[in-house]
């Protein structure tokens, strides 16, 4: 089943190198187009993925991408800018130099395997595991449901080294993708096999202790840091995504002919779509006001409320654009599809009534911040 956009507005412009690919290309063809013509860096203040996140330039690439190809392989690119590469930049060590390197000139893919065979939200009771033994590492378990499972040279794999649900008993392991012991299999899906999505696992992997990445028992706090950057770029995506599916909408219903005129000139038609826009207008301004303080502060409420407004405002504009479509978005490639394809936005990345429990956890700062006009969490 083709994964393609619906037409869309003309592109954001300084991308050309995107568009000698169709429209079709995965995730990986679309991360060494960008690599190979110095474009990655763009997400990055100073160029570096480990001097931080530039919010303007990441919200810039990514509606670049989502507007020429389709949702899986943006979502190849948006895991490594936001997450994986931030990640790998916490390493010292030659291999991860060398890997982050290669990833930043298109060259390679890097996988962010966090998720585990237990519910991918609860991080703390993940099984894989990391011994250190005679100067070395062996990890054994599985991870599931991967973005770039199936493309990436490396995978940044989060394992436990200590028994119990402590923060600090989790820690970043580098593992090249043909060591001996770690398999991929493709996971069971058409929606998001553009994004090289499957499964890993590792069979008593063993690496030298340079495979390690930043300090041991440091996963989690370096994981909760760069998931909010995560958050801050679906929000960012989330709205380049529903301004397109609008404007794609938009012009669908314009040109289809009702009674004397077309379906746009429909009041309740019209009404709907204005809701669309109003919820998608609030999304960008939550998005631009929450940017410095996720970018730069790390704010985990802040990327939260992000999360959980991405995920309800994409289904909410997804939802009511196929309806609009009437048959026609049932089509192979069609709104029915992006649909489908867009319910990840409030799953992946932390599920939505997970990011509403943070939230609620901060109800006392957000409920002052509400009672000062112009501040924020």
């Amino acid at each position: 089943m083709p994964d393609t956009p619906p037409a869309a507005t003309a592109p954001p412009a300084g991308y050309a190198a995107l568009d000698a690919l169709p429209p079709t290309a995965a995730g990986a063809e679309v991360w060494a187009a960008l690599g190979g013509a110095g474009l990655l860096r763009r997400a990055y203040r100073d160029g570096s993925a480990g001097a931080g996140t530039d919010p303007a330039g990441l919200a810039d690439l990514l509606a670049a991408v989502d507007a020429r190809f389709g949702l899986a392989a943006t979502l190849s690119v948006s895991v490594q800018l936001a997450t994986a590469l931030p990640v790998l930049a916490a390493g010292r060590h030659p291999a991860a130099r060398q890997a982050l390197d290669s990833a930043l000139a298109g060259r390679s893919t890097v996988a962010l395997a966090a998720t585990d065979e237990t519910p991918g939200t609860d991080l703390t009771a993940l099984r894989t595991e990391v011994r250190t033994d005679g100067g070395g590492l062996t990890l054994t378990g599985t991870k599931k449901w991967i973005a770039n499972a199936t493309t990436a040279t490396h995978h940044l794999v989060l394992a436990r080294h200590r028994p119990g649900r402590h923060f600090t008993h989790f820690t970043w392991v580098l593992v090249p993708a043909d060591a001996p012991g770690a398999t991929v299999r493709p996971a069971d899906t058409a929606l998001y096999a553009a994004a090289g999505t499957g499964h890993l696992t590792l069979d008593a992997v063993r690496l030298g202790t340079d495979h390690l990445l930043g300090r041991t028992g440091f996963g989690l706090p370096l994981f909760a840091r760069h998931i909010a950057t995560e958050r801050l770029a679906g929000a960012q995506w989330g709205v380049a995504l529903c301004r397109r599916a609008l404007a794609a909408t938009h012009r669908h219903l314009a040109d289809r002919p009702h009674g004397d005129g077309t379906l746009w000139d429909l009041p309740p038609v019209r009404q709907r779509f204005a809701a669309c826009l109003v919820r998608v207008q609030e999304l960008n301004a939550l998005t631009d006001g929450f940017a410095q303080a996720v970018a730069h502060r790390y704010d985990a409420t802040a990327a939260a409320t992000l999360k959980a407004a991405a995920g309800a405002t994409v289904h909410h504009v997804l939802d009511t654009c196929a309806q609009l479509w009437g048959a026609e978005g049932f089509r192979t490639g069609g709104i029915q599809e992006l649909r489908a394809q867009a319910a990840l936005f409030a799953i992946g990345g932390g599920a939505e009534e997970v990011v509403l429990g943070t939230v609620a956890d901060a109800a006392d700062s957000v409920l002052d911040a509400l009672a000062r006009p112009g501040t924020l969490p």
